[in-house]
């Protein structure tokens, strides 16, 4: 595509998604998601074509410019729509679908130093909103929204809406989803895995106790049949004098 027919995607892009966009003009020269995604397509194309070091300064200068930081590895699809785009950062290995909004202060990044895959695969027609932070070698299905503030870090399928921290799934095709099973989307809980260990302990004691109890209780009842016993046999002793 050429730079002409790019600019004239970006512009009825920016009509149709943001509700603050007026002008032609004022979208060409004051949009910094435009100019972040042009500019990182032509880092990508140097990057593709293993040019060296050039491609991560024009990622930095592109961070300086624009406030959003994209670095030239990461694929991205048709019709991407960076809203305001303050603190966008998108990782190395992170693909994005094509008709994707992201809006300011959204993370695509990792969890740690793990290395290959570890960003994220966002599918078509996705939403992220203001902050939320989408992190790990996962994938998130097509026409998904993921609300303001939200973390996820487990794999989203299609046509669903996340929120929260952890993010949890609350609706799918539009509709709220009310299982846990959806809610906590298997997210792993600390505290809750301390109870349960604190409980399966408890658990081993009362058995372990109840155990030496019985154990007590079968000593006691041998130690009376012996004393009877004993008791029977001096009788029969003092009966045979």
């Amino acid at each position: 595509m050429g730079l002409i027919a790019y600019l004239k995607e970006q512009i009825k892009i920016a009509k149709e998604r943001d509700p603050a966009a007026v002008s032609t003009l004022e979208i060409l020269f004051t949009y910094s998601g435009i100019h972040a995604v042009l500019i990182h397509r032509f880092a990508h194309w140097l990057y593709r074509h293993k040019v060296p070091f050039i491609p991560r300064l024009i990622s930095h200068i592109n961070r300086f410019l624009t406030g959003i930081e994209i670095h030239p590895a990461a694929k991205i699809g048709k019709r991407l729509f960076i809203d305001h785009g303050m603190g966008v950062v998108i990782g190395e290995t992170t693909e994005i679908g094509d008709d994707v909004t992201l809006y300011q202060g959204v993370t695509l990044g990792g969890t740690g130093k793990e290395r290959g895959k570890r960003h994220p695969t966002i599918g078509n027609n996705v939403v992220i909103s203001a902050g939320a932070k989408v992190l790990g070698s996962i994938t998130i299905g097509n026409n998904v929204v993921i609300g303001s503030g939200a973390v996820v870090v487990k794999s989203v399928p299609d046509d669903c809406t996340v929120v929260g921290v952890p993010g949890r799934i609350v609706k799918i095709k539009g509709e709220k989803v009310l299982s846990d099973e959806f809610h906590r989307m298997n997210l792993p809980d600390p505290i809750s895995e301390l109870l349960s260990d604190c409980c399966a302990r408890i658990e081993f004691l009362e058995r372990e106790v109840r155990r030496l109890s019985q154990l007590e209780q079968k000593l006691k009842e041998l130690e009376l049949e012996k004393s009877i016993s004993n008791r029977g046999d001096d009788e029969v002793e003092e009966k045979g004098k």
